[in-house]
């Protein structure tokens, strides 16, 4: 029989620029709990080989030379095999290295530049004036970020040097982008530039240039989930699938509390109180916390996770990873997936986890709840907001008009 390939791989390397460190980075491997620990290992020497060909250090480590090593030597790679070739889980074990290396002083901290200074001024300007949440901060950074890099890279960032052409290039980007990312770039242009005009800056011309598709967002009802089709979707984690009860226990909090990806992955043992049944909503999206009933379906599912497939770990976060680092914190993108497969188990094509969100807000407005009720409940700023729920469905309601007297059959 065969020897399987990952025993293979060669996760050793003594003449390596990383054998001083190699045992360091085995130990924080383990201590994670990471399940491709040897395939990692073998990524970081495949990495040291390449670096020793291009006669550089482990000092020399940096976030351009394990883009070069990603991009330029792993599609082309003829070094010996077997070698891990997933580009993504390279990647991981290479930032992990490079965090390693600075930890112990081999590789240094880089040093805040231009960029950085400018994107902290602009992340306390949404924060302190505008009062955005986090994630939007963080997607806006994001984009400027790139932006100003493309324009200035390392320079000084001079204002009167962007011209309105480049502004709108930025914006549009590369035909067949759609008119919603389109609008999030340009509104992420928009607010920095409005920062720069609260420091005393200029920027009218540069404001007018960011293009501004149509967008009629009243035209439909949100749509949502039929009794039927949610009691499909929570049936779908009774089938055998990967962490079932953490994927039902977070359906349940989406499609009962009306909770958004974020809400639902900032959930820690003591926002729950079990004694009264209720549950404490950090500040989110709306800068709100709130304090909302537990449904019991809910807190049953929360209760069968925690017992019996909750990893043990000192981690507060009611979700936690089961797979490396195991115990830590979930993210966004794990209750995204773990929607997005019990969709594909039921035969949809749908892809929006906030169809669930939407989904509440039609169960209560159809049950007759006041619109004030509502708002609490998804926790709105406005009422009005909640009222987008209260439009009539066209479609339905022709399905159940009566004809016309005298009209042709």
């Amino acid at each position: 029989m065969p020897t399987p390939i990952s025993l293979q791989l060669r996760i050793v390397d003594p003449d390596g620029p990383f054998a001083a460190i190699i045992d360091s980075y085995d130990e924080h491997l383990r201590n994670a709990r990471h399940g491709s620990r040897r395939r990692y290992l073998a990524s970081i020497v495949h990495f040291g080989q390449w670096l020793t060909g291009e006669n550089l250090g482990a000092s020399q480590v940096d976030e351009i030379e394990i883009t070069r090593f990603l991009t330029e030597h792993l599609p082309i790679c003829i070094c010996p095999r077997p070698i891990p070739f997933r580009v993504i889980e390279v990647r991981a074990a290479l930032n992990i290295l490079l965090r390693l290396l600075r930890t112990q002083g081999v590789v240094g901290v880089p040093r805040e530049d231009e960029i950085a200074r400018e994107l902290a001024l602009f992340d306390c300007k949404m924060d302190q004036i505008w009062g955005l949440s986090r994630r939007t901060r963080e997607h806006r950074c994001r984009i400027v970020g790139r932006f100003l890099r493309g324009q200035f890279g390392t320079k000084p960032i001079v204002l009167a040097l962007i011209s309105p052409s480049s502004v709108r290039h930025f914006v549009l980007g590369e035909p067949g982008r759609s008119a919603n990312t389109i609008r999030s770039m340009g509104g992420a242009i928009q607010c920095w530039l409005r920062c720069r005009e609260l420091r005393g800056d200029n920027a009218t011309d540069l404001r007018r240039a960011i293009p501004r598709p149509a967008h009629w967002p009243q035209t439909t009802l949100p749509e949502a989930l039929s009794e039927g089709e949610l009691a499909k979707l929570f049936a779908s984690f009774d089938l055998p699938c990967p962490s079932r009860r953490r994927g039902y226990a977070m359906a349940r909090c989406l499609a009962d509390l009306g909770l958004r990806c974020s809400e639902v992955v900032g959930l820690r043992l003591d926002d729950i109180d079990w004694q009264t049944g209720t549950v404490h909503i950090v500040a989110g999206k709306a800068r709100r916390a709130d304090v909302l009933p537990l449904p019991k379906a809910t807190g049953e599912a929360i209760a069968e996770y925690l017992q019996y497939e909750r990893p043990s770990t000192q981690c507060r976060s009611i979700f936690v990873r089961h797979v490396a680092p195991v115990g830590e914190p979930v993210g966004r993108r794990v209750v995204q997936r773990a929607m997005l497969a019990a969709y594909r188990r039921c035969g949809w094509d749908r892809t929006r986890v906030h169809i669930l969100r939407h989904t509440l807000g039609s169960r209560l407005i159809n049950a007759g709840t006041p619109m004030k009720q509502i708002a609490d409940i998804l926790r709105h700023r406005s009422i009005t907001t909640s009222a987008t729920y209260t439009r009539v469905d066209v479609a339905h309601l022709s399905a159940v008009a009566l004809p016309w007297p005298g009209s042709a059959a």
